[in-house]
């Protein structure tokens, strides 16, 4: 390794490097310097030499920032030009000052002022301010009016639009169209544009104030130079008027320059819209797109070169020149499209393949999206016939909520339900979609999985729901409703109410918890329908890099992805978590042998994770309260169990399911009143059939194998649900034991 202080092979090349990265480190001082030279400049007189100095490099920092706008592709690219347009108004000024001063005491401007006023106006200074006024109207009239309304109403229209771009932002994110960096890029992209447009439009009275302090200054100069020429320095009213008209007017040529070329480049940064491009290449592309408006355009200038008193040359020639241009801009088009033509015929000779990403295009850029054909068509319908998995629409009163800008917050925590969803039960939960619908009410809400509208409600901006668990006697007053997910009696109160609400023991929520609980709850009874195979088989390669030998064993030789996705749909049926993937796939692989059936191996999986979902439902520790069933009972439901091979269910008769849905109504009371989960513990034979014949009445309810209780486990049963009189007198018992 070379050492530190050895040469570079390429003199000169380390130190250019290492300087321009010095200059950048030091911007600020340099910045913060010249704004202090230019204060000074107020104060100090400045010599004639560096007066010409600072005159051309004013004309050389106009022009710079006048080419840095053309070639700027985003206009909030260039955030700074006008905190620029400002130092450089303050420095003009500060010259203005300075040659002033320098011409009212010495009669002498410096050489850049008097080339001005010799030159360019040839000495006579009635012409010269002729040319002065002309300029100032061009750039406080026409260009600086125009350039100011233009930036007043983007700033408008841009920090109007600002809210709703967020809440695009926000969805495209939520929906997982787009990761978190990628939004925070969008947000600052964003949040900058608003800054440079509002900021432009304050900038623009810079540069209106500049021209008038430009006419100002020019007459303050002129009268005091005839003054100061005649009362102190002994000229002719003759001369005094000639010498100090030319150098004001010489000095307000000076400035009127420059700053007309800064208002041209404020007034191109504010009308051009963001491209891939520069500004040239923006304006080429569109123009030399339309050949036969040019090919016009020459006829009709070819028609003014040929009427009688007109000058043929310049008409003649330049229709001319429009002609040959048109005519070359319709070949090459032509071109172009003989070019899509064999692309496409080549594309369709060649099948799929050719749209293959590494596929080669053909030579014409025609055939773009963005060019507004074919491919742009077909991707509009595809976004039709597109169907979200899961979606939130709401009600316009509801919009607040998912605004961040007013505090809104359901976006964000729609994403923590998907992540709190994936550590608790380890599905991947696909892109929420949340969107605004008109047809709702103004404060209703609505759940929809794959378009069907599974679970509803209201809620009330800016009131808090007030639940009455403790049963206090108070009542509140506000809007009743009732709780969405566990249907409790609640009222939407006030923030005066909530004083009282909170000493009276009320549990209160605010709008945004309740639809997120009711999203959350409503996500999990729906889990097992948002799991499909591609879900699964995200898992499966996510598991593979740490148990690649189960997968192997497992796939494809003893099961297919479909029976897997079963099994885990099963489980989440019934609220069971699936992050233990490795064991349920042992489990699997253990069984399939025996058994195909994704029934069977259900319940073999769930004898295996009893040890981990068991004691979630345990009232004490080691103790699990739940209802059982009579052994006669339960032994008339197994001989009513119904198989075929892809389902199992219960065939009961209309007094012995009345009679269980009764018994099991009766007994689910006490565990709502002890606030515990309703279990009910039956054989293994009987569980899944009985699981499946109460799910529609009692959704919460859970129903245990024996099978599936860890040994140190105990039951402390809430009570026995015996069998009907009927049964037993109609003679079901022979019928049980021939069973």
């Amino acid at each position: 390794m070379a050492p530190a202080s050895s040469p570079s092979p390429f003199p000169g090349s380390s130190s250019v490097g290492s300087g321009s990265v010095n200059l950048l480190k030091r911007a600020d001082l340099i910045f913060t310097g010249a704004l202090f030279l230019t204060i000074l400049m107020l104060l100090v007189p400045v010599p004639a030499l560096v007066l010409d100095f600072m005159l051309a490099l004013q004309i050389g920092l106009s022009l710079l920032v006048l080419l840095i706008v053309v070639y700027v592709k985003d206009p909030p690219e260039f955030g700074g030009f006008p905190t620029l347009l400002l130092g450089l108004t303050l420095f003009r000024l500060a010259l203005n000052i300075c040659s002033t001063r320098l011409i009212l005491t010495t009669g002498h401007g410096g050489n850049v002022i008097e080339s001005f006023g010799h030159f360019v106006i040839q000495g006579n200074y009635i012409v010269g301010f002729v040319v002065f006024v002309i300029l100032i109207v061009i750039n406080f009239v026409v260009i600086t009016k125009g350039a100011g309304r233009i930036a007043e109403v983007s700033a408008r229209f841009t920090l109007d639009a600002l809210p709703g771009k967020q809440m695009a932002i926000d969805a495209e994110l939520n929906a997982g169209v787009i990761d978190e960096p990628t939004a925070t890029a969008r947000r600052l992209k964003v949040q900058k544009e608003a800054d440079f447009y509002g900021a432009m439009d304050g900038a623009s009275k810079f540069v209106r104030g500049d021209a008038i302090a430009g006419i100002l200054i020019t007459l303050v100069n002129i009268i005091g130079g005839f003054a100061i020429g005649v009362l102190q320095m002994g000229m002719s009213l003759g001369e005094a008027a000639t010498k100090f008209t030319l150098l004001s007017i010489g000095d307000g040529l000076v400035s009127q320059i420059p700053a007309l070329i800064v208002s041209v480049g404020a007034g191109i940064l504010v009308t051009r819209a963001a491209g891939t491009g520069n500004l040239g290449e923006q304006i080429g592309k569109q123009v030399v797109r339309y050949p036969r408006a040019i090919g016009i355009a020459s006829g009709m200038l070819a028609v003014f070169g040929l009427m009688p008193g007109m000058p043929a040359l310049p008409f003649l020639g330049l229709a001319l020149a429009g002609g040959y241009l048109a005519r070359v801009l319709q070949q090459q088009q032509r071109v172009d499209a003989a070019g899509d033509e064999i692309t496409a015929a080549t594309a369709k000779s060649a099948g799929p393949e050719s749209a293959k990403p590494g596929a080669r295009p053909g030579p014409s850029t025609g055939n773009a999206p963005a060019a507004g054909g074919k491919p742009a068509i077909a991707e509009d319908i595809r976004r039709m016939i597109d169907l979200d998995v899961f979606a939130i629409e709401i009600g316009y009163g509801l919009l607040p909520l998912a605004e961040a800008k007013q505090g809104g917050d359901l976006l964000a925590r729609v994403t923590g339900v998907r992540k709190s969803l994936a550590r608790e039960k380890g599905i991947l939960v696909p892109p929420v979609s949340v969107r605004d619908n008109l047809e709702l009410e103004a404060n209703e809400y609505r759940f929809l999985l794959r378009g069907k509208v599974i679970a509803k409600g209201q809620v009330q901006p800016g009131r808090t729901m007030a639940m009455n668990v403790a049963g206090s006697s108070v009542a509140l007053r506000g809007v009743p409703t009732r709780e969405p997910v566990f249907g409790l009696d609640a009222v939407w109160i006030d923030e005066a109410e909530k004083k009282t609400a909170e000493i009276n023991g009320y549990t209160l929520v605010d709008p945004s918890s309740v639809m997120i609980t009711h999203l959350s709850e409503s996500l999990k009874s729906v889990a097992h329908l948002l799991l499909g195979r591609q879900d699964v088989q995200t898992l499966i390669d996510h598991l593979k890099e740490s148990n690649p030998a189960l997968v192997a064993e497992l796939l494809p030789d003893l099961v297919t992805l479909g029976i897997i996705q079963r099994v885990l749909q099963n489980l989440l049926r019934e609220n069971l978590s699936i992050l233990n993937l490795p064991l349920i796939l042992e489990c699997i692989g253990d069984f399939a042998s025996v058994t195909k059936n994704p029934d069977d191996l259900s319940e073999l999986v769930r004898r295996r994770l009893g040890l981990y979902f068991v004691p979630e439902l345990e009232a004490r520790p080691g103790i699990v309260r739940a209802v059982t069933l009579d052994p006669r009972l339960e032994q008339i439901l197994i001989g009513r169990v119904h198989r075929t091979p892809t389902e199992v269910g219960l065939g009961l008769d209309p007094v012995l399911g009345r009679h269980l849905l009764n018994e099991m109504n009766t007994r689910l009371g006490e565990f709502t009143r002890a606030g515990l989960t309703p279990v009910l513990v039956v054989g293994t034979e009987l569980r899944l059939p009985l699981r499946r014949f109460l799910e529609p009445s009692f959704g919460r309810l859970v129903v245990l194998a024996f099978q599936e209780l860890p040994l140190a486990t105990e039951i402390e049963n809430v009570g026995l649900i015996a069998a009907p009189v009927p049964l037993t007198v109609r003679g079901e018992q022979p019928a049980l034991k021939a069973a």
